[in-house]
């Protein structure tokens, strides 16, 4: 399926996010590796779109570009219309590896932006407190991460990411060590956390299933240089059952994906 995605079209009403005719290079010359080329997206407040691709698509640079750890060769990337030129404290971002200090406890380790910036440590405790029993982390708080599950540090590090307040939520494959069970219950999870949060957020994703699962709009990456090769709005109503899995509509989308990805046939999860 070869959709014709408008790269001139202006940022929607309200973005978010706006990425406007992005590439990256690394290394310079013939040398050089073209990981990105010519991305064009917006994201409105409180979209979930997920972006999967085949691995060395440049997924991952593309969320390190939006987290001002990389900088782009081109284009412009800006949050609420500032432009990202380095890391900010209105941007969170989740790692596939949740990295949580093995000293610290769970509120220790959620709590540890607040030390970092200088933030009200009792406004930040009594919101760490909150969204740690949002995730069903209650009791926990004075555990260290070697007493948690895979699942439940991954939960840490989404408390942690949020704990600030960001203005929009970076995920690279946050669930990709979990095993399959594991990971699709803390797909249910996410999709509830953002229910009730309504956070802006972006998760890269091997997995055509959790994409199509979790967002409002996937965007397709190619080979590399990674470009937009589809883009599309998921519309099927929320909140969504792992049943949804087993349904025709459900299927297609599914099945749009490795269209995208496999135009000459072969498959991915």
């Amino acid at each position: 399926m070869n959709v014709q995605v408008d790269l001139t079209k202006p940022p929607l009403p309200g973005s978010v996010i706006s990425v406007r005719h992005l590439s990256l290079k690394y290394g310079r010359g013939a040398t050089g590796v073209l990981a990105l080329s010519d991305i064009s997206f917006s994201m409105a407040d409180g979209e979930f779109i997920a972006v999967v691709g085949p691995s060395g698509c440049g997924k991952s640079t593309l969320l390190k570009v939006l987290a001002g750890l990389l900088p782009q060769t081109e284009g412009e990337v800006d949050l609420n219309g500032t432009p990202i030129r380095g890391p900010r404290r209105d941007i969170g971002v989740v790692f596939q590896t949740p990295v949580l200090f093995p000293w610290r406890t769970v509120l220790g380790n959620v709590m540890l932006p607040a030390d970092v910036q200088g933030l009200d440590q009792e406004k930040m405790r009594r919101r760490a407190l909150e969204l740690i029993g949002m995730v069903g982390l209650g009791g926990f708080e004075q555990r260290y991460p070697r007493e948690l599950s895979g699942g439940m540090q991954q939960r840490v590090g989404i408390v942690r990411a949020l704990i600030h307040d960001p203005a929009i939520l970076l995920m690279d494959e946050p669930f990709g060590a979990l095993d399959a069970m594991t990971r699709e219950n803390m797909n249910v999870e996410l999709q509830r956390i953002w229910m009730e949060r309504r956070k802006t957020v972006l998760f890269i994703t091997h997995s055509t299933v959790e994409a199509v699962f979790l967002a409002d709009r996937v965007i397709v990456l190619t080979p590399r240089p990674g470009k937009i090769g589809d883009e599309f709005s998921v519309e099927l109503p929320r909140p969504r059952k792992l049943s949804v899995m087993n349904t025709e509509p459900f299927g297609a989308y599914v099945r749009r994906v490795r269209t995208a990805l496999n135009p000459g046939g072969g498959g991915m999860d």
